[in-house]
């Protein structure tokens, strides 16, 4: 029975490190050389796709559009793909945005451990309300959640009013599925760094 259960912890933990391999490429480019694409026609999908999301944000919490006229810097990762099984993964790409300006394109990366199944995307929407807190963000080398700087995931109150306590938090965070938008959600860990095309 021991013995049994030592090649099922083995073959489920294969299975993982498979999965894990096979999301990893999926975050890298595949293009060949001769298929006319480039950065730049990677970077105006995902400007088109933040779009998108910040939209979906809008019509879930209608009261986070103004927020997000406010804030001194938008962090928007359009389609973050969640994907394992036992020990997962995270990862997207995304831009930050200051005034009408995408400034900077960057990967969000995270791991999770527990039960999962399947892959499933996700829209994250990361708010700089202060101008200390995209300062911060900006001059380092390679950003995580928790460890550089909390993010109050906003929660929405049926009415689609945010909560007085996060929209007074210097970093405000937003989770989105085709479902709308994800309550109990934590950031905690997610580390963020720049594209290097």
């Amino acid at each position: 029975m021991q013995k049994h259960s030592s090649v099922l912890r083995i073959s489920s933990l294969a299975i993982a490190l498979v999965t894990l391999f096979s999301f990893g490429l999926s975050g890298c480019t595949t293009t060949l050389p001769n298929q006319n694409s480039s950065p730049r026609v990677d970077r105006n999908k995902i400007a088109s796709d933040a779009d998108s999301a910040l939209s979906k944000l809008y019509e879930n919490a209608p009261s986070a559009r103004q927020l997000v006229r406010r804030a001194k810097g938008v962090l928007v990762f359009p389609s973050v793909l969640q994907a394992g099984f036992v020990v997962g993964g995270e990862y997207g790409k995304g831009v930050l945005r200051v005034g009408d300006v995408n400034e900077e394109y960057l990967q969000l990366v995270a791991g999770s451990v527990g039960w999962q199944w399947g892959a499933q995307s996700k829209a994250v929407i990361m708010l700089f309300m202060t101008q200390e807190a995209l300062d911060k963000f900006r001059n380092s080398n390679g950003w995580e959640v928790g460890a550089n700087a909390t993010v109050a995931v906003a929660t929405v109150g049926a009415n689609g009013d945010i909560d007085t306590h996060t929209i007074q938090q210097p970093i405000i965070g937003f989770v989105t599925t085709n479902a709308g938008l994800m309550a109990g959600i934590s950031l905690q860990g997610a580390k963020i760094s720049k594209i290097n095309h």
